[in-house]
């Protein structure tokens, strides 16, 4: 009877308080025979082991995971990572193994070790003969979880490696060559990027993609799902419009222009319409006219980086260069920038030398990166929250693995407050009077800006805190490693740090006992973030494996979430005169709105940014198919033959090698396939951003899209091979065959990557609307 009713309450639970997760019993039913291997395996030897994890190899290649074959390697994870890393793994970390070689995203709380859990899935899938890409979110994870892990791997005979941006392409090929492969999603996406425009099979450094494993989920497959990784090549050198930039730099909030209440956009009232005009010596009419068609766009873009773009909140100038920040990580986003033309606009905004443009190449979201899988597996300590994006866009369920030890920590409610300097001086106190006690605190700000403003009022105070931001990011795991010290006051930036363990009495666990009987960490966070799942992960950092811990949340009506989404504060409200804090239970149900709408509006953009880059990533597949034909085949050589046969007779003849006759007609196509590609991004770029106005008078912005983009992209294929032919008609036959550079057939000769912080369909429509209205007004 009690069994039955502790299977009901479980069941209950997870209805109640887990929405959008799996049944977990089918696994929990096989940890028993699990168990039931470990004495037997015990008895082998190192090799013996190694040879029994080959056997499974042979039987279970390219098939499912039936229950007999979860158990076995289960069971060998478990025995070869006691043997290779003195650690048993739990029930729980076997359940999070069995979810994530059944394709579920699993969520389990901090330092409830999923490192292991992943290893032993990739591990398994290894065994099971498949190639595994285990993705995480930045280059010191890949590097120190691949190391970290390797001696589990060696036991179980699978191989190992990890790709990071110094590695040349033998060493990128050599890693990708491994079982399982660590990476960055960044690096490994660049990399993809890479190959798709080789010109000989050689040169390929991945293999075809068969099983990712993503390491922060929900920070790679929601928060950074719609940031596409670009290729360029250097062709040119672009400045801003630095006129127009000393233009706008004067122009003034309310007066010259308005932004909306999301501060999403900006636009020019009459007076600032009539100031920038004079100023670039134009009739307000003719801004808005062809005339001026190329001021105007400049105009825009350059009041988007002076009016909604703030130093310190979203970028930082380090080292004469504007680096921006990740927002879902508040550090600084390496290789990331914006837009070309908003990138080069807060350049000149800030008076810094402008980077080079060059010409992209080829791009891929990190959404279509992943759907490349054919098996896709995560791993997080907040999945339930995102659930709903999980299923729609990666149709991915989610399996919540209960804590090994029973969480204790402590939520505090919500501290509400009338406004944003008012909250700053309870969070002063509430650090000073926490921290005379020892206990470790660890405060999490929105940004860069606010945490050294704390950090300076602190000092104001004789407290020494440590900052950890997107001013000295390199230095953040080693930081957060240390915050739960006796006495440690850390102030973060969001969720740096992320993978990195805080341990009660530092890394060394000097004063654990200490600081366990003085109560754990203890989380502040200094706002609520856009995303109540942000907040899950700040809370996450205390009460790790059953410590002890707090964590509480300040917040004001004033505070841009609030003022951003839900600025209708309920009237009767009243705040305390002397603190200005709120009791009102409506204050909190304000906030939670304010969250909640945030949370749609990000959900909303990222559904219609997707419907966008689809049809993109779509029309990038097809040509990849007839692109790898060309690579692979005579297709080039036997095209231009049948389109010249005098001219390929005579080349044919000059070469006298066949394999480097195809080769050569091999380059020329591939350069005009990949050219012809790249001048099409460029075409939907222009058509993306006049989009809304072209669609104005006629249907939704989505249809013109593609009414725009799928006949453009027809032409491609037809048109490489026409091209190829001019080349080679027109070219000029020497004993090496085409001069490629003589003929015009010159590839980048300096590439890069970078990814671009774009959100370009989030209110579009609203804006040219409101354009519209104003230039209506004027007229």
């Amino acid at each position: 009877m009690a069994a039955l009713i502790s299977r009901v309450g479980k069941k209950l639970r997870r209805i109640i308080q887990r929405p959008g997760s799996v049944e977990l019993t089918r696994y929990e039913a096989l940890l028993p025979a699990v168990e039931k291997l470990e004495p037997e395996l015990e008895k082998l030897s190192d090799a013996e082991l190694t040879e029994r994890a080959g056997e499974l190899r042979e039987k279970l290649k390219d098939t499912a995971f039936g229950d007999d074959q979860l158990i076995e390697v289960c069971a060998l994870g478990r025995e070869a990572a006691r043997r290779a890393l003195g650690e048993r793994a739990f029930d729980v970390q076997v359940l999070g193994t069995m979810g994530l070689l059944t394709k579920h995203v699993v969520q389990m709380e901090t330092g409830e070790g999923k490192t292991l859990a992943g290893a032993l899935a990739a591990a398994g899938y290894a065994i099971r003969g498949k190639r595994v890409h285990v993705v995480t979110v930045n280059d010191y994870l890949a590097r120190r979880d691949a190391e970290w892990m390797g001696p589990v791997y060696a036991l179980l005979g699978v191989s190992v490696g990890w790709v990071e941006p110094a590695h040349s392409r033998e060493e990128r090929r050599e890693a990708y060559a491994k079982d399982v492969t660590y990476g960055a999603v960044a690096e490994i996406g660049f990399d993809v990027l890479r190959d798709r425009l080789v010109t000989s099979v050689d040169d390929l450094v991945q293999p075809a993609p068969e099983v990712a494993i993503v390491d922060e989920a929900d920070s790679v497959l929601v928060d950074e799902a719609r940031v596409p990784l670009v290729m360029a090549g250097s062709i040119d050198h672009t400045d801003a419009d630095e006129e127009v930039a000393k233009v706008v730099r004067r122009l003034r909030l309310n007066l010259h222009y308005e932004t909306d209440s999301e501060g999403r956009n900006a636009w020019l009232t009459d007076a600032g319409a009539s100031v920038v005009a004079k100023s670039l010596g134009l009739e307000v009419d003719d801004l808005y006219g062809e005339t001026a068609s190329d001021r105007l766009p400049a105009v825009n873009v350059a009041l988007h980086a002076h009016a909604l773009l703030t130093r310190d909140v979203d970028y930082l100038v380090r080292d004469g260069k504007v680096q921006l920040i990740n927002a879902a990580r508040g550090r600084v986003a390496e290789l990331q920038r914006w837009p070309d033309g908003l990138q080069a606009a807060v350049e000149a905004k800030e008076q810094v030398t402008a980077t080079d443009r060059g010409e992209i190449l080829d791009s891929i979201t990190v959404q279509a990166l992943l759907a490349r899988y054919p098996e896709v597996a995560g791993m997080t300590g907040t999945a339930v929250a995102v659930a709903e994006q999980l299923r729609e866009f990666y149709e991915l369920e989610v399996a919540v693995i209960p804590p090994n030890t029973p969480n204790i920590r402590e939520d505090f409610e919500d501290r509400v407050f009338a406004s944003p300097s008012q909250k700053l001086r309870a969070i002063e106190e509430e650090i000073r009077t926490v921290h005379e006690t020892g206990r470790p605190i660890l405060v999490g700000t929105q940004d860069v800006a606010e945490s050294e403003e704390l950090a300076e009022k602190l000092a104001k105070v004789d407290l020494e805190c440590v900052v950890l931001n997107a001013r000295n990011d390199a230095e953040e795991a080693a930081i957060i490693a240390e915050a739960g010290k006796k006495g440690a006051v850390t102030v973060s930036t969001q969720m740096a740090g992320r993978g990195t363990d805080i341990r009660l009495g530092g890394t060394d666990g000097a004063t654990r006992d200490e600081v366990v009987e003085l109560g754990g960490l203890h989380v502040i966070g200094t706002a609520r973030y856009p995303s109540s799942r942000l907040d899950g992960q700040l809370r996450g950092r205390s009460g790790r494996q059953g410590d002890p811990g707090s964590a509480i949340f300040f917040a004001s009506l004033n505070d841009e979430l609030v003022l951003s989404n839900a600025p209708d504060v309920p009237e009767g409200i009243v705040d305390d005169e002397e603190t200005g804090e709120i009791k009102d239970p409506a204050a909190l149900r304000q906030l939670n709105h304010a969250q909640r709408v945030a949370e749609g509006v990000d959900l909303e953009i990222h559904r219609n940014t997707w419907r966008y880059t689809r049809l993109i990533e779509r029309q990038r597949r097809d040509l990849l198919v007839h692109r790898d034909k060309v690579l692979r085949t005579a297709y080039a050589a036997e095209q231009l033959e049948k389109a010249h046969p005098e001219k390929f007779a005579e080349l044919k003849e000059k070469l006298d090698d066949q394999e480097k006759l195809e080769q050569m007609c091999r380059e020329v196509l591939l350069f005009h396939v990949d050219q012809l590609w790249s001048d099409h991004l460029a075409y939907l770029t222009d058509v993306r951003e006049s989009i809304h106005l072209r669609a104005l008078a006629r249907e939704t912005p989505l249809d013109e899209f593609h009414r725009a983009a799928i006949p453009e992209f027809h032409k491609i294929i037809a048109e490489a091979d026409s091209r190829a032919a001019k080349t080679l008609e027109e070219a000029e036959l020497t004993d090496e065959g085409i001069d490629l550079g003589e003929a015009g057939v010159r590839r980048a000769n300096t590439t890069w990557t970078y990814l671009v912080h774009d959100n370009p369909f989030d209110s579009d429509f609203e804006q040219t609307i409101k354009k519209v209205r104003s230039m209506i007004k004027r007229k």
